[in-house]
C-alpha cells in the first residue's frame, strides 16, 4: 500500500468533513486537524503501511480507533477546562425563542422586555452552548453566579463601532460578529457612555444577534430611517430578534412603533 492509498482509506473510515488533512511527502507524515476540537495530531504513515502488510484491514481499524480516542481525550480535556474556568456571556433572544432544550431541559433565562429575553451561553471558542439546568450542575454554579459572571465578562468585550450619519441623525453600529453584538445592550457602562455622546433622543435596536444599533435621533426623519434599517437587519439576520426599536432613558427601555415620530405619538395618546 502507498501513502496516498492509505490516506484515501483513512478519509473513507473517518468522517472526512470533521477533519482537515495535510500530507508531507518528504517526511511521510500526515497531519489531521479536528475542526470542532481545533487540535492536530501527526501520524507517521510508514509504520502503518508496514502493519497493513501484516494485518490488512485490521491495521486501518486500529489507526482509526487511535485517532478517535486521541481526539475524544482532547475534547474531554477542553470541556473540563471550560467547566472549571467557564467563559459565559448573556445572549438576547426573542420571547418566542424556546425556553427549553430539545431534551426538555429548561434554559437559564431572565426577563428583559416584552419583545426580548436574556439567555446565557457557555463560550466554546467558535461556537457556544446555551446554559440549561443540566449544564448548570456541571458548572457547579448557581443561577445568580451565572448572571453575575456573564455581565462581568460582557464588559470585557470590545466596544468598537461604526458611525453613519443620515438626514442629520447619527447611527452607531456594533458589529464585531463574535456572537454577542446584541448582548452589548446589557452593558450598562457602555450605554451610559453612549447616552453622554447622544445629542438627540437615544434609541436602541437589536434586530438580530450580530448587530446592535444605537440611534442619535435629532429629527422626525430619523425614526423612519431607523425603522427601515431595523427591518432590513431583522430580515437578513441568521438569528433574528426583533424589528422593534426602543427609546433609552436612564437605563429604561420603551418600545416604539415607528411610523414617523408624530404617528408614534398618536398611537400613544
Amino acid at each position: 500500500m502507498k501513502p496516498l492509498q492509505l490516506i484515501a482509506q483513512l478519509k473513507t473510515s473517518l468522517l472526512e468533513e470533521d477533519y482537515t488533512y495535510s500530507y508531507n511527502r518528504e517526511t511521510n507524515i500526515l497531519k489531521l486537524t479536528h475542526k470542532r476540537v481545533n487540535r492536530t495530531i501527526e501520524l507517521s504513515l510508514g509504520p502503518v503501511i508496514a502493519k497493513y502488510g501484516q494485518k490488512k484491514e485490521k491495521a486501518i481499524e486500529e489507526v482509526v480507533y487511535m485517532i478517535h480516542e486521541t481526539f475524544d481525550a482532547m475534547e474531554k480535556e477542553q470541556q473540563t477546562e471550560r467547566y472549571l474556568n467557564p467563559t459565559i456571556y448573556p445572549v438576547i433572544r426573542a420571547t418566542s425563542f424556546p425556553t427549553k432544550s430539545k431534551q426538555g431541559v429548561p434554559f437559564i433565562t431572565r426577563p428583559h422586555t416584552a419583545e426580548t429575553r436574556i439567555f446565557y451561553a457557555l463560550d466554546l471558542g467558535s461556537t457556544y452552548r446555551l446554559v440549561d439546568q443540566d449544564l448548570l450542575g456541571k458548572l457547579q454554579m448557581t443561577e445568580q453566579e451565572v448572571t453575575e459572571s456573564a455581565l462581568f465578562q460582557l464588559r470585557n468585550l470590545p466596544t468598537a463601532y461604526k458611525v453613519d450619519e443620515v438626514a442629520g441623525n447619527k447611527y452607531y453600529f456594533f458589529n464585531a460578529n463574535d456572537g454577542y453584538d446584541a448582548s452589548r445592550i446589557l452593558n450598562d457602562r457602555l450605554m451610559k457612555e453612549m447616552q453622554d455622546k447622544v445629542e438627540g433622543e437615544m434609541t436602541l435596536a437589536v434586530p438580530h444577534q450580530d448587530v446592535l444599533i444605537i440611534g442619535d435621533i435629532r429629527n422626525d426623519a430619523g425614526y423612519d430611517i431607523l425603522a427601515q434599517m431595523t427591518m432590513h437587519f431583522f430580515t437578513v439576520g441568521i438569528v433574528p430578534i426583533t424589528s422593534l426599536s426602543f427609546l433609552y432613558e436612564e437605563g429604561e427601555l420603551e418600545p416604539i412603533f415607528i411610523l414617523g415620530k408624530h404617528a408614534n405619538q398618536k398611537e400613544n395618546n
